[in-house]
């Protein structure tokens, strides 16, 4: 279980300044724990903290960076069921969905130690032309300087880790606003990381309200900005950010494509579309939201992928069979199910779900949903999939295409002509070719484009982002 409070961490010191953030069990909707909020007096010490902590973290060696990060891998194994249960109670997610997490958390502070000590430049021949000659050109890449950060309450730990980890390798000082419904992982880690001997300053984890937060976004002392949470916001933020960098892991209304050829594997296809669709109740941005099928197979594939849902068990996280637990909060449940009844309205069917009651939504399978449908064009962000049928692949590749966002896409063919015309033709960020889009590894570049963001996680590509190109030209003969 929780503790019954937890403090900030600022300047890598542990704060019990209050205990104003109640953080609910999303289940009973019982308030589980209690956690101290920063004001923006707390934000700017913090700020102010990490730009004088980089001195000393740019003679923090990376063997020594690689000590912290292997220091947290094994702490987060010797605390892997309190972080677990943690995550289930604080998210509502099922606790097999939160041991997952918790295992890609291990995973992604594992590659960020092992590429704190593979941060490496290049020496550039810069004998072009006879002007050059003796000149040589040396690259090498330098921390950026201090990081905001800004993580979501769909994947606290291990969407925070990819901030955090990266960072960590890098040699950053960051300031961590977690989300204010499930910041509880956050601050564990933030309790693992005070116990290395990172430079003060190196850190801080600063659960506070969005109105109260405008620092994380307006502060010039960052020099970098990165958020992962809705489009509206993120964009938004973007627009406030001035001069630095900012990246940004947005949302989508990721695709799945079932090419004819598929007829022979329907029970894996079915068994990955249900994943994708309803694993932690649809609240991630690469959830399946549309399942474009081959008409030469969508009545067969229809009929089991309607049993499969219907057999999905909905109910308390902590319960090992549970496959679907709440949503993040009510008026989420609301607004899904408003984009639903609307749909309805305009002629979709529901065939299998569609049961509501207060946070806990059924996981819901509809077809005959118009295109210009909020729940077709938007990010459901919940238990919710369409299904249609196409008999063209192009014109299957042209409707993904047609949408504001574009994350990941998948598509199940043993066409390798229909793969390579879709990792062509399909406007997103990754194409996971016989899987769903919901498929990630935490060493692979992930991100989107359109409205679902800007740049690239993965802890290499994030640590090139948290880095700079430091050029020296040296001229050896005169």
């Amino acid at each position: 279980m929780l503790k019954k409070t937890y403090p900030y961490y600022l300047a890598n010191v542990a704060v019990a300044a209050n205990t104003d953030l109640e953080v609910t069990d999303k289940f009973s909707g019982e308030v589980a724990t209690r956690v101290a909020m920063a004001d923006a007096a707390a934000i700017d010490k913090a700020i102010g903290a990490a730009v004088e902590a980089m001195p000393a973290l740019r003679a923090f060696p990376p063997f020594k960076r690689q000590a912290v990060l292997e220091h947290c891998v094994s702490r987060f194994r010797e605390r892997y069921d309190e972080l677990a249960m943690a995550l289930c109670i604080e998210a509502g997610k099922p606790i097999n969905d939160s041991r997952g997490e918790v295992t890609r958390l291990i995973d992604t502070f594992k590659v960020a130690a092992e590429e704190a000590v593979r941060i490496d430049g290049e020496i550039i021949n810069l004998e072009i032309s006879p002007r050059a000659k003796g000149y040589h050109g040396y690259v090498k890449r330098v921390p950026i300087g201090p990081c905001s950060f800004i993580s979501p309450f769909n994947f606290p730990l291990n969407l925070t880790a990819h901030k955090v980890a990266p960072a960590l390798a890098a040699g950053v000082p960051f300031v961590l606003k977690p989300a204010s419904r499930t910041p509880v992982g956050a601050l564990i880690m933030g309790e693992i990381l005070a116990e290395t001997d990172l430079p003060k300053g190196a850190f801080s984890i600063l659960p506070a309200h969005r109105d109260g937060a405008d620092l994380f976004t307006t502060d010039e002392r960052f020099k970098l900005l990165s958020f992962t949470g809705s489009p509206a916001v993120g964009w938004e933020l973007k627009k406030k950010a001035g001069k630095k960098k900012v990246i940004l892991e947005l949302g989508g209304n990721a695709a799945a494509i079932v090419d004819g050829d598929q007829g022979g594997k329907l029970d894996y296809v079915v068994e990955r579309l249900a994943f994708g669709a309803f694993y932690q109740s649809g609240q991630s941005c690469i959830g399946v939201q549309r399942i474009l099928v081959h008409s030469s197979i969508y009545d067969a594939l229809r009929e089991r992928l309607i049993a499969k849902t219907r057999s999905l068990i909905m109910g308390d996280p902590k319960n090992e069979k549970t496959f679907v637990g709440p949503m993040i909060s009510e008026s989420e449940s609301k607004r899904l199910a408003g984009w639903m009844e609307s749909a309805v309205l305009d002629g979709a069917k529901i065939v299998a779900g569609g049961k509501v009651e207060g946070a806990m939504f059924e996981a819901t399978l509809l077809e005959d949903v118009k295109r210009d449908s909020d729940l077709y064009r938007k990010e459901a962000f919940g238990p919710v999939a369409i299904l249609e049928r196409f008999d063209d692949f192009d014109a299957a590749l042209e409707t993904v295409n047609d949408s504001d966002f574009g994350l990941q896409a998948g598509v199940f063919t043993d066409s390798l002509a229909h793969a390579h015309l879709a990792w062509d033709r399909l406007d997103v960020g990754g194409v996971v070719i016989n899987d769903v889009p919901s498929f990630r590894v935490d060493n692979m570049p992930y991100g989107g484009v359109k409205d679902s963001g800007l740049g690239r996680e993965g802890i290499r590509y994030a640590i090139e982002d948290m880095t700079e190109m430091r050029l020296m030209v040296m001229r050896e003969t005169w």
